[in-house]
């Protein structure tokens, strides 16, 4: 069985700048981490491989400095890394970041199952996991919360819709995203971590994909852009409530109901 995980570099600070002229976020000498839900990805796709087979191949897109995320990956468990890294895909939105994981995915030959994890704390749109499916024209789920059953011709999970759960089945060739807690993912380990500094990570350029329509990939293919980054306004408004503790608390709900969160 192959399995596939889609990963990401993510600014480690709220401290990122938007170049002006194309709106492409400065991410070159700035501090990053591994997106947190893309961790619990690559544990849900440790554990299916260990229980049924396979291998398991870590893929971002991203500039080279993601290979400390790739070899943080082989130190967890994972098999093969891949990075795609070009300019051409600098600036890339939800279509073309999406679209060229897929033509990558094409690239290795495909997959058995794809994992992704549910979000990205930089993006936020839940958007890539979904948009990598319909590319490739894959069934899938969003938002797992567990893997029921799995096998080596199918899987099964369950996934939470805010006021229900939903269990779903799917054949291979799928993919799912993967929420937060479906597993604790492990810590890495120091033999393979040693052993991770020797591996090669491979590299692939926009010139080895199968589609070299550029209109596609990066700035030129993506239809939005991101115009700035900055943290909420934090409002500190203050109310002295008077009375005793019976008229504090008429007052108390009273504004609660004002606004609306009551």
């Amino acid at each position: 069985m192959r399995i596939i995980v889609c990963m990401k570099q993510v600014p480690a600070t709220m401290e990122v700048e938007v170049d002006p002229q194309n709106g492409i976020l400065k991410r070159m000498g700035s501090e990053t981490k591994t997106n947190p839900y893309d961790l619990f990805s690559l544990e849900t796709a440790l554990r299916i491989r260990d229980k049924v087979g396979g291998t398991v191949t870590v893929l971002t897109m991203g500039p080279a400095q993601a290979e400390d995320m790739m070899r943080d990956a082989y130190s967890m468990g994972a098999d093969d890394a891949v990075i795609l890294s070009d300019k051409k895909f600098a600036g890339a939105d939800v279509l073309a970041t999406s679209y060229t994981l897929a033509q990558g995915i094409r690239l290795l030959g495909g997959a058995d199952l794809v994992i992704c994890g549910k979000q990205t704390t930089d993006g936020d749109t839940a958007q890539v996991g979904p948009a990598i499916a319909e590319h490739l024209g894959l069934p899938h789920t969003a938002w797992v919360k567990e893997v029921c059953y799995v096998d080596s011709g199918k899987v099964q999970v369950r996934q939470d819709l805010v006021s229900v759960s939903q269990v779903s089945e799917m054949q291979y060739p799928c993919l799912i995203t993967v929420d937060k807690d479906i597993h604790v993912p492990r810590l890495p380990s120091y033999r393979l971590k040693k052993l991770s500094e020797g591996r090669k990570v491979r590299i692939i350029t926009y010139k080895d994909l199968p589609d070299q329509d550029l209109s596609r990939y990066g700035l030129v293919g993506s239809p939005t852009q991101v115009e700035r980054i900055f943290p909420p306004e934090a409002a500190q408004e203050r109310v002295q409530l008077e009375g005793d503790s019976e008229q504090k608390t008429e007052q108390l709900f009273g504004l609660l109901v004002a606004k609306k969160l009551v």
